[in-house]
């Protein structure tokens, strides 16, 4: 199931499990997992997009292995808010992946999120061949970190 909001998908996501964020990429999918506590989001890896039927075979091996909760997908508005092409390929992305899986699967808005990826990167002197590898899994590691910290957010103040 779908949920536009991360509170609902926080009581449809399994107990005691990680959540798994996903930066969609045309080329690629950046992904990250979190704690199980739910505090922090770590980079994992890049997938290298082939078509959605072996991009979704690798995410869902990720899901078993890792022990997988939930799924949130980053969603690249404008920079004005509003929902262009780019919002709309994610959101079919998710609605193939929710036919394949009976986890929650939500939306956080990723704007920047790659801009401070590459930020933290730089800081952290990476070369340039190396940013161009992970760029992807670390901006999911932001897209990630964002919806953990709401959901903490909610669930101390209610």
């Amino acid at each position: 199931m779908i949920h536009e909001e991360i509170g609902d998908l926080m009581a449809q996501a399994r107990a005691s499990s990680s959540w798994m964020g996903l930066d969609l990429g045309t080329k690629t999918i950046g992904v990250a997992v979190s704690d199980r506590l739910l505090s922090s989001a770590t980079p994992l890896h890049t997938i290298r997009r082939v078509k959605f039927s072996k991009d979704a075979e690798a995410l869902l091996e990720v899901i078993e292995n890792r022990e997988i909760g939930a799924i949130i997908l980053g969603l690249p508005r404008n920079m004005d808010g509003s929902e262009g092409p780019r919002c709309q390929s994610t959101r079919a992305f998710g609605r193939n992946l929710a036919s394949l899986t009976d986890l929650p699967i939500g939306y956080w808005d990723e704007r920047l999120s790659t801009v401070a990826a590459e930020r933290a990167l730089l800081e952290a002197d990476t070369s340039r061949k190396r940013r161009a590898e992970v760029i992807d899994h670390v901006a999911a590691g932001y897209i990630l970190q964002g919806a953990l910290d709401r959901a903490r957010h909610i669930r101390t103040v209610g």
